[in-house]
């Protein structure tokens, strides 16, 4: 059995390098402390990472972010951690633009300021409706940054913080996107345009944390950025500062167990059967995967164990990575990300059932966004479009020894990308004859990818619960035993970052004053 010792080769384990695992295993290597970060796949980066397919690359999780801008708070963090060699560029004025029936479309952009008057001119007759609910959005972002502020705090101040602040929280964290938005608006078309973009943190308005809502939704209103050279050069620059500081980015290592030695977490087996042993142990591969995969059973049973393995997983998604030969902004590509509803219900947009049509479509255009990116004399150009999906839609071809019925398995996916091939075409119709290459990708991908359960690329659940619950804290109730990644804050890339340097804070409180 493995001992604690003073003579450890690596001070902190960080397990799991997506973007929460690489800024906790950074943060604390430029404290001097000697990190080593195990990833299961072939590259580090988990959805931060880039894929390429007969010379076209993809992102796999990052289509665009705010608070990276200029002088921001998550473009601040970045700079230390990478030592300025990440960046992002806005991605324009508009960053979102969503389209309903009857050929209703409206563009969201920056300023917020901008974007609220075009509501109002859209719907003069809710102009005051319309402010409250851009006040409602600072409310529950205060909200939910008291739940988050609390998640790092000792007992008694955690409680009596709870205390102090429970009518907020309870307003804003404990009660749905619908709710609240049907409290604010009383126009079920402008209810729906401001509940649309719910798949930026994966939860359908009826179910999803009013409190998630406004942060994710607040955090884009000054604009949205995407990552000079795509995704992957976040990676290429955090990586280079963890080795320099004398840590290890390890890929291709999967961990088997977290080893427990008298109630505490003493270090990790990897599925080779190699033991490392460390004080400190982070695990950032979610907190259900965590409880259910990596701990043994006496800690799973556990009163905060028990309360993540109660979570649901979030949504999943089917995706479809294109590339193009052409000039795709000439035939009606753009920067900005679209949203295609065939409802006025954004409740609707998630697909339960493959046999039904397809309600609502997320489509992105990467290669415009880069500003790194040369197309050539060919006009190469990459596209991305997703259904977000439940896991009932795969979950019957699936067995515990892998796909049940394989040439079924195929004639569904077939089914599936012509489904949503004829979807994109009839939005895009110029651009679908330019495609020279295609990669489909499943919620079974995802779940073999990530090893998050069932698919759910965005962590648990973002419901009331979820937010509410006083078991997902950095630091666990196991002595050495800490969570990161966006289970311990919130869904997306800026939540993962922020919520890597929290974790990181819990373990050497210097790192609090990066975070300013």
């Amino acid at each position: 059995m493995i001992t604690t010792s003073s003579n450890h080769e690596y001070d902190v384990i960080v397990i799991g390098s997506g973007m929460g695992g690489m800024t906790t295993a950074t943060a604390l290597s430029r404290m001097e402390h000697k990190v080593l970060l195990l990833e299961k796949a072939q590259t580090i980066g988990g959805l931060t990472h880039t894929f390429s397919r007969d010379g076209f690359s993809w992102d796999v999780g990052l289509h665009y972010c705010g608070m990276f801008g200029d002088d921001e708070p998550a473009d601040k963090v970045l700079d230390w951690l990478s030592d300025e060699t990440v960046q992002f560029k806005s991605i324009g004025t508009v960053y979102d633009t969503i389209h309903f029936p009857d050929g209703f479309d409206i563009a969201v952009g920056r300023p917020a300021e901008a974007y609220k008057s075009e509501l109002k001119e859209r719907f003069p007759n809710n102009a005051a409706e319309i402010d409250a609910y851009f006040e409602a959005l600072v409310s529950g972002e205060e909200a939910i940054r008291l739940v988050s502020a609390e998640r790092s705090m000792p007992e008694p101040f955690r409680s009596a913080h709870r205390w102090w602040n429970k009518k907020k929280i309870e307003r804003w964290c404990g009660r749905t996107t619908s709710e609240v938005i049907g409290e604010c608006i009383s126009d079920p078309k402008l209810a729906a345009v401001l509940s649309a973009q719910w798949g930026t943190y994966g939860g359908i308005p009826k179910q999803a944390s009013f409190a998630i809502h406004a942060l994710i939704i607040r955090h884009y209103l000054e604009g949205a950025g995407y990552p000079v050279g795509g995704a992957g050069s976040i990676a290429a620059g955090l990586v280079p500062v963890i080795e320099s500081a004398g840590s290890s980015a390890r890929p291709e290592t999967m961990v088997d167990e977290i080893l427990i030695d008298h109630g505490r977490a003493v270090g990790v087996r990897t599925m080779s059967g190699q033991e490392i042993e460390a004080p400190t142990i982070v695990s950032a591969i979610g907190a259900g995967e965590t409880v259910d995969r990596l701990l043994p059973r006496e800690i799973g049973e556990q009163e905060w164990a028990v309360e993540i393995a109660a979570m649901q997983p979030s949504i999943c998604h089917f995706e479809m990575f294109l590339g193009f030969e052409g000039d795709i902004e000439k035939l009606g590509a753009t920067r900005s990300n679209h949203w295609f509803f065939e409802s006025w219900d954004t409740n609707d947009g998630l697909w339960t059932n493959t046999e039904n049509p397809i309600q609502m479509m997320f489509v992105s255009f990467p290669s415009l966004k880069d500003a790194e990116h040369d197309p050539g004399p060919l006009h190469r150009h990459t596209g991305q479009f997703m259904v977000l999906a439940d896991w009932s839609t795969v979950a019957d071809f699936i067995t515990d020894d892998g796909i049940k019925d394989p040439d079924k398995w195929a004639a569904f996916k077939d089914d599936v990308q012509a489904r949503m091939l004829a979807f994109f075409a009839n939005k895009f119709p110029a651009l679908a004859p330019l495609v020279v290459c295609r990669v489909f990708g499943t919620p079974l991908a995802t779940a073999r990818f990530t090893a998050h359960e069932k698919g759910g690329f965005y962590g648990l659940e973002t419901t009331p619960r979820r937010i509410m619950s006083d078991a997902l804290r950095p630091r666990t109730p196991v002595p050495g035993l800490y969570l990161t990644g966006q289970d311990v804050l919130t869904p997306g890339i800026a939540g993962s970052l922020f919520s890597g340097m929290l974790t990181a804070a819990a373990i050497d409180p210097r790192v609090y004053t990066k975070m300013r």
